[in-house]
């Protein structure tokens, strides 16, 4: 069900409300141990981290700021320190003209990606199942539909992140349409609109958030992909928030606040009208 914020002025409040807070890192080692959860040990020596200078980074105050995940990594097509809000950019982007990712292009059906950022290890289990918890979001919403930049995790080269209708996840399988708020949009009905700055992160939209599920992968040594990109062009960045220690075999047992459930309703003051760039 779309989540709606109520516009009332409760301006004391939301002057006092937390705000995300991205700390860039290009530290793979860092970001690796910040999701490692129970029932897995990373092995620290096959960590492979590949993206520009601040390209990834940890966050905090993910609730507040409605995305539904309080901590973790961020990692980014741009510069992961544009994630921070408001949503008072019409185009943020960090670009590096640095390469795409094949397996990112696979999922998009051979489209061309840039300025990959990923994160790769190997793991052990003494589980059969993997679970974790994130969100994507991306500037491209709700206008550069056709820009579809991809998110993907591999384990075993296999990807598991996957939209609700069994779609990879990217900006063209999860919206609400060009407007924002078309319910025929592909899984429209997890998608959250943030043209109008409701939520306090600098991205146009963003998905609720996803638990990864993977039954029955067995124990033993096993291989990480975390991977996202720009696709068609460099411009306009796309995120993905990975919560910390949900990287695990134990699934998580605790609700998920719906994003927006606990940001102050005096946010809605913060709605922007800004004109749309267009895309070259």
């Amino acid at each position: 069900m779309k989540k709606q914020i109520l516009f009332v002025s409760l301006l004391a409040l939301a002057s006092n409300a937390s705000a995300l807070v991205v700390s860039p890192t290009n530290d793979g080692e860092v970001l690796a141990n910040a999701i490692s959860g129970a029932g897995i040990a990373i092995d620290v020596s096959s960590i492979n981290y590949v993206g520009g200078d601040g390209q990834a980074g940890l966050f905090a105050d993910g609730l507040s700021s409605g995305i539904g995940i309080e901590n973790g990594i961020v990692l980014t097509s741009g510069l992961a320190s544009l994630a921070e809000g408001p949503n008072a950019e019409v185009d943020a982007t960090g670009a590096f003209s640095n390469p795409g990712d094949p397996d990112l292009s696979a999922l998009i059906g051979g489209e061309d990606t840039l300025d990959a950022n990923i994160l790769e290890f190997e793991f052990t289990t003494t589980s059969g199942d993997l679970f974790f918890e994130f969100v994507f979001a991306s500037e491209e919403y709700n206008e550069y539909l056709d820009y579809i930049d991809p998110f993907g995790l591999f384990v075993d080269g296999v990807n598991y992140a996957l939209a609700p209708d069994g779609q990879p996840i990217s900006v063209g399988n999860i919206n609400c349409g060009d407007t924002g708020v078309d319910p025929s949009g592909p899984n429209c009905d997890v998608f959250n609109n943030n043209s109008d700055a409701v939520y306090d992160i600098e991205y146009d939209g963003f998905t609720d958030v996803f638990t990864a599920s993977i039954l029955g992968l067995g124990a033993g040594t096993h291989t990480m992909k975390f991977a996202i990109s720009d696709a068609s062009d460099g411009i306009l960045d796309s995120a993905v928030f990975i919560k910390a220690n949900s990287f695990s075999s134990v699934p998580p047992t605790a609700s998920v606040p719906e994003p927006g459930s606990l940001v102050l309703l005096g946010l809605g003051l913060l709605g922007f009208g800004y004109a749309r760039r267009r895309k070259n």
